[in-house]
């Protein structure tokens, strides 16, 4: 039970479109998650989904149901937002156990899911705290944990990670994942870290401007990128995209290649070294290119390359990806 369906949905404040016509499928049991540069209307989409936002046109289905008009509590889903949402004066217990006090849930049956989620959420010890004792990602499996226990058909989670620092980010995407794995419930998750959305998702969705661009696992994504934007998106550090007489020597408006499928010290390119960040198992170089622009490549962490040093380098012809003048894949 978390299948959702959206039939061209739009949203316009004023005169302003942000959401111009999305159609989209979310199966039960997905971890989705909606990626895409700041504005481009992801979530706008989540709130959509969630009731937070009225759609100007268009039809939200979940489970099949006709859900467009439904307020949010009616909807079966739980939010999980960027600033925890806690109340400072209650504690953990008191907070994770709120939305089954308002449902009118008696006190020995929230005792029961408040308990069940705490010792999935490794929260147990902290219970009877208040959220200004807890660290960031504490706070953060509390809130969680009160979207948990509510049983919802989906979690909604919209940028959840943002406020922690890089350490604590990386921890919480892991719990995340085993979160799903464990409970098997649908997640749409929003976030503008790629990164985030390669390592969580089964399906990712990729918006620019208020339209998706494309939807696929991340492997689809990244090997076979539907045109410049997602390409270019998708991937860290992001693809190279050239233009010009080397695109057309291989018969196309733009080619682009990842700096992890250019191979140093062969190949028929060459350019001089702006700078190189050495980064252990792996050193990227910034290369000033000529007519081929400025590239990124990924070496070695053992290639020693200082800014001003001219090297040559090579695409993997066979990673190689081409484009059109309308920027789709050809």
């Amino acid at each position: 039970m978390g299948q959702i369906t959206l039939k061209q949905v739009r949203k316009s404040f004023g005169d302003v479109q942000v959401i111009p016509g999305v159609d989209l499928d979310i199966n039960d049991g997905e971890f989705v998650v909606f990626v895409g540069p700041s504005g481009c209307g992801k979530s706008t989409l989540l709130r959509l989904i969630a009731g937070l936002e009225d759609t100007t046109s268009g039809i939200i289905e979940i489970d099949g149901k006709d859900a467009t008009a439904l307020p949010p509590a009616k909807r079966g889903l739980a939010m999980v937002f960027q600033s925890y949402a806690l109340y400072p004066h209650m504690t953990v217990r008191k907070n994770i156990a709120f939305p089954l006090k308002m449902a009118g849930m008696s006190e020995a049956d929230q005792t029961v899911r408040v308990e069940r989620a705490a010792k999935v959420l490794n929260l147990t010890n902290y219970l009877d705290r208040r959220p200004g004792q807890l660290s960031g990602g504490q706070r953060q499996r509390v809130a969680i944990g009160r979207a948990i226990v509510r049983e919802p058909a989906a979690f909604l989670f919209d940028e959840p990670l943002s406020n922690l620092d890089a350490a604590l980010r990386v921890g919480m995407r892991q719990e995340i994942i085993e979160l799903h794995q464990s409970l098997k419930t649908t997640m749409i998750y929003v976030t503008h870290d790629q990164v985030e959305a390669m390592t969580m998702a089964d399906k990712i969705v990729v918006l620019n401007a208020g339209r998706i661009e494309q939807v696929g696992s991340p492997l689809e994504l990244y090997n076979r990128p539907k045109n410049t934007f997602v390409a270019a998106f998708i991937g860290s550090p992001k693809m190279n995209l050239i233009e010009g007489a080397e695109a057309a020597k291989h018969n196309a408006h733009t080619i682009g290649i990842r700096p992890e499928h250019i191979d140093i010290g062969s190949g028929g390119w060459s350019g001089t070294v702006i700078l190189s960040e050495h980064l252990g198992s792996d050193t990227f170089l910034k290369v000033n290119g000529g007519a081929l622009g400025t590239l990124t490549v990924r070496g070695g962490g053992e290639i020693k390359a200082n800014p001003g040093d001219t090297i040559t380098f090579g695409p993997q012809l066979a990673k190689l990806h081409r484009f059109g003048q309308d920027g789709l894949a050809l």
